[in-house]
């Protein structure tokens, strides 16, 4: 029993061994090629712990020199379980997923994307959305301005960095700020310039708290607790949304009164309801003018859309290119005005809600119905005609915006006009 004992503890010191040469051998070539790498490594929990370059990223130096070396979650999962869960549970964990597309049918793709969607060996995709946006770019501009953000999802290093464990790092609101700025979510110039963002850049974290103490209390990599629309700002099931109230109104209670928090939100809520309204009015103008024939260019006279062909698309797989211009002022209005309003409302920063969100929702609105009238002036002639009508009921029943009973109506009051 000895013996075997100890020709195990002689393997696991030989195993040792060959790990430390392994990373001694790394650190002699790369002290010179990025030594930066190597000093950060070295000052890290990894470099003082000896967890060395092979154990993340492997021994096969020809695939890293491939670009295949990258250090996937599930590695750093396996010392960071519970980190690597929550992470896959929240919407950082579908990343690439909702950012995404696939890309095997496009001219010139990479055999190294497939990794983003599949794991080795598999043809069966780890999720079901796609980005049609993303499909639309050149491979540079997905690379640089799409997959940079959403490889959150299968990279650690998106806020974490590459070879630092600070945790400074990934406490400083900054790290959120590379991905939650710009038109389409501004979180972090609404929290930047909000009370809360003002008190922190006073008087410090303890008293005006940043992104991680809202989403990432404790320690947690579930960025989505406490949230409770999708990503498009619809609600989410009754059950689901009262827990995940409950959860955001406890970390609101650290520091403000309960009936206070709850308000807040309510106001939020509220906020949320009516800018989707005028989002569902504008998005019916637009369908009423497609129904006619109306759109300049109509779908089937413009380059398809990546996933839909040539359909009509004012989901969250609507383009910003390739469009008429109402649907451009409806991409506009769904994509920022209508985030700027709702997450302004839900980060507490005024001027977000109203003038840089609920005014500009309101202004888009105008200027879609003034398209919409110009549309239909333009096309009067043809859009009333019997036949463009009856098509049009019959796009309005099949997509669900007409009942049975009213498209039969409809359509006998246009056949009751012939027989006359």
């Amino acid at each position: 029993m000895k013996a075997l004992a100890g020709l195990a503890l002689a393997a696991a010191l030989s195993m040792a061994a060959a790990t430390a040469l392994a990373t001694a051998d790394c650190v002699t070539c790369h002290r010179d090629k990025t030594p930066a790498a190597v000093a950060q490594w070295q000052a890290s929990a990894h470099g003082k712990g000896g967890i060395g370059c092979a154990d993340c990223h492997g021994k096969d130096h020809a695939r890293i020199d491939q670009d295949l070396g990258r250090v996937e979650p599930k590695v750093c999962g396996e010392c960071h379980a519970k980190a690597l869960k929550t992470h896959e549970s929240s919407r950082h964990g579908m990343g690439l997923h909702s950012g995404w597309g696939c890309t095997r049918a496009l001219e010139g793709r990479s055999p190294v994307e497939c990794r983003f969607c599949h794991e080795a060996g598999s043809t069966a995709p780890k999720g079901g959305l796609q980005c049609a946006r993303f499909l639309k770019q050149s491979s540079s501009m997905a690379e640089s301005g799409c997959n940079a953000c959403h490889r959150v999802e299968t990279s650690c290093a998106s806020c974490h960095s590459n070879h630092n464990t600070s945790l400074a790092i990934v406490r400083d609101p900054n790290v959120c700020a590379k991905c939650h700025m710009g038109p389409d979510h501004p979180q972090w110039e609404m929290w930047q310039t909000s009370q809360h963002g003002t008190l922190h850049a006073s008087v410090g974290a303890q008293t005006g708290p940043g992104c991680q103490r809202c989403h990432l209390g404790a320690g947690s990599h579930n960025v989505s607790t406490g949230i409770t629309t999708t990503s498009g700002n619809e609600p989410l099931p009754d059950k689901e949304a009262k827990a995940r109230r409950a959860a955001m109104l406890a970390v609101c209670a650290q520091c403000h009164a309960p009936a206070f928090a709850q308000r807040e939100l309510a106001r939020g809520d509220a906020i949320r309801a009516e800018s989707l309204a005028l989002v569902k009015e504008a998005e019916k103008i637009v369908w009423d003018l497609a129904d006619h024939g109306l759109l300049d260019p109509m779908p089937a006279a413009r380059p398809p859309h990546p996933q839909r062909g040539h359909e009509l698309v004012t989901d969250s797989q609507m383009l910003y290119e390739d469009t008429s211009h109402i649907e451009r002022l409806f991409f506009k209005m769904k994509k920022y005005d209508l985030a700027k309003t709702v997450k302004g409302a839900y980060h507490q920063n005024p001027a977000y809600t109203h003038w840089y969100g609920n005014a500009e929702l309101k202004m888009d609105l105008v200027d879609i119905r003034a398209e919409a009238s110009r549309l239909r002036a333009r096309g009067a002639a043809t859009a009333q005609t019997p036949e463009v009508r009856l098509r049009a009921l019959k796009s309005q029943l099949e997509r669900g915006a007409l009942a049975p009973d009213e498209y039969q109506r409809e359509k006998q009051k246009v056949l009751d006009g012939l027989a006359r």
